[in-house]
């Protein structure tokens, strides 16, 4: 068999993994792009190449940097635009400032730090503001170079290819189309999606709670219906665990024995009917002094996704006892301590007096209600922050200093101002986001040598065939849009770049229109709570059904698939 056989084999693979979404994109990515060096594809040296490429090396000083950023007023400053105006005005204010803001900032960071403002704002239903917001969020990274980490991973490609690297605000005039109109169909659209205060009100939200029933319980020896467990409001008692055996729906007329596990679901503030009962222990009730609940979102980056409670030792590990979890709008089955953790899990903790201090809770929580994540810097330190990260990317754009220097020179005077420290970026390197770089550089560079890249691009010409260049550009962007739904953005971006250059080399067409159908192909991900870790962020927190994402995301879609097929050809001639 060929190489460029042996490559496909490995590429559908990768693609099947990545759409399944049972294992973590990075590890499908390094395990693919060992399984070619082992078959003999690529040689040691080649491969290691690949993970020290220069816009690779770019790419983690700017995450590193923003570490910083993320500690100025900045996104604080985003909860005073939250005011009593109407809903078009505030989302409209909002929107506005979310795009720019995540133009040159982290938009998970940007996510994360409105999602308890808004849930917490009196005047609008989060339901209406969340969703919006993360769309623009999204829309405000097409801006610039640095706004997403796929333009980065995109021009990587491009500078490994040979090519001239893309410019700093080379996106910026068909992005400004985007983001107006886009923003202009949210701000009408946000008024469809339901308001979520008002259903619950009367439907539970469905938190699992688990309780034991202690020997000396007055519960024991009575029935299901005797004890008045299947009369409490907004708490349903779904599971009964006796003997390693469940019972599921329970029968009103069971007798309780010692030692029976009973598992609710319902509404968090349903937790305090558990009181009433004598002799029921549920989790985190002996570490309750009386303290305030807090509700906490999972965060995709968090080292607790893929794990059990009881695997993490929570307990021990952050100064919280977890009570309950929600996942969404779905109720959850099983042992409380048994349910394997997922990005955008909501965890209603009893947190012990040292939870807030624990230095790991920016990095595991998208956001936890009622605590402030974010270490903000004093006043002098956040003026230099801004300052230097300014002027590192204005001597960049004037030639006067290379980015990855003066991004090395930035960080080191963060180190002396105590901005960030060793640790921290230890905690914030993005380990992932370099095997995914790194290992699809190397897929890419092999599916140019092996001439897979040419093969799959003529499959696309002959699919498109009379269309012209301009037909192929559709076909790309549609392609990048397809598995951006399908995959994550990054992996997206990997995939389709190959194909686009080798489609361009064949029509003899300059391949800047190409690449950035990629790139905006590759941040579009709108319809699926999935394609995007900002996405199942907004998810839970603001209680949206899929067909909500659908519903607002479809347009959008269209709206800003309509703007890049129409306006890129024009900024970016053939």
């Amino acid at each position: 068999m060929s190489d460029a056989w042996l490559l496909a084999v490995v590429l559908i693979g990768l693609v099947t993994g990545l759409i399944a979404g049972r294992i973590n994109p990075a590890m499908l990515f390094l395990f693919a792009f060992l399984l070619c060096y082992l078959l003999g594809m690529v040689a040691l040296d080649t491969a290691l190449t690949s993970f020290t490429n220069t816009g690779l090396v770019t790419l983690v000083l700017l995450v590193l940097a923003a570490t910083a950023l993320e500690k100025t007023p900045l996104l604080g400053k985003l909860s005073q635009v939250i005011g009593h105006s109407s809903l078009s005005v505030t989302m409209a204010k909002l929107g506005i400032s979310t795009a720019l803001l995540s133009s040159f900032t982290n938009n998970t960071a940007v996510v994360a730090s409105l999602i308890g403002v808004v849930r917490r704002n009196q005047a609008h239903a989060p339901a209406k503001l969340l969703l919006p917001l993360n769309y623009a969020a999204i829309l405000g990274g097409t801006l610039t170079l640095i706004g997403t980490s796929t333009n980065l991973i995109v021009n990587t490609f491009v500078e490994n290819a040979g090519l001239p690297p893309l410019g700093f605000f080379e996106f910026t005039p068909v992005a400004m189309f985007i983001v107006i109109a886009c923003l202009l169909l949210l701000v009408i659209l946000s008024r469809t999606l339901p308001d979520r205060r008002e259903e619950s009100a009367d439907e539970s939200l469905p938190y699992l709670l688990e309780a034991h029933v202690a020997s000396a319980s007055s519960l024991v020896g009575r029935s299901v219906v005797e004890n008045k467990l299947r009369a409490l409001k907004k708490l349903y008692l779904v599971e009964l665990e006796r003997s390693g055996i469940r019972i599921s729906p329970v029968p009103p007329q069971l007798v309780l024995q010692s030692n029976d596990v009973l598992r609710f679901s319902g509404a968090v503030e349903s937790v305090e009917l558990l009181h009433q009962f004598d002799g029921l222990d549920w989790f985190g009730k002996h570490q309750a002094k009386g303290q305030n609940l807090v509700e906490a979102v999972l965060a995709p980056s968090s080292t607790l996704v893929g794990k059990t409670l009881k695997s993490t030792q929570f307990r021990e590990q952050f100064d919280a006892a977890v009570m309950a979890i929600r996942r969404g709008q779905h109720p959850l089955k099983g042992g409380l301590g048994d349910i394997v953790l997922q990005p955008g899990d909501v965890l209603l903790l009893t947190p012990g007096d040292h939870f807030g201090n624990h230095e790991r809770l920016g990095d595991e929580f998208a956001a936890i209600s009622g605590l402030d994540l974010s270490v903000r810097l004093d006043k002098r330190r956040s003026q230099f922050v801004l300052f230097g990260f300014v002027a590192t990317i204005g001597l960049s754009l004037l030639s006067v200093l290379p980015l990855a220097k003066g991004l090395v020179l930035l960080l080191l005077s963060y180190f002396a101002i105590g901005a960030v420290s060793l640790s921290e970026l230890k905690r914030r390197f993005p380990i992932e986001l370099v095997v995914i770089v790194g290992s699809a550089l190397g897929l890419a560079n092999l599916m140019m040598s092996t001439g897979l890249a040419d093969g799959l691009a003529q499959s696309v010409l002959s699919a498109i065939n009379g269309f012209g260049a301009f037909g192929a550009f559709i076909g790309v962007y549609l392609l990048t849009l397809l598995l951006t739904e399908l995959v994550t953005n990054n992996a997206a971006a990997a995939l389709a770049f190959p194909i686009a250059y080798a489609i361009a080399l064949n029509y003899g067409v300059d391949p800047r229109p190409f690449i950035m159908a990629v790139v905006f192909g590759a941040s579009a991900s709108f319809i699926s709570p999935y394609g995007y870790q900002t996405n199942l962020m907004v998810y839970n927190a603001g209680n949206y059904r899929f067909s909500d994402f659908v519903r607002l995301g479809l347009p959008l879609s269209v709206l800003y698939s309509l703007i890049v097929i129409l306006m890129v050809p024009v900024f970016f001639p053939f």
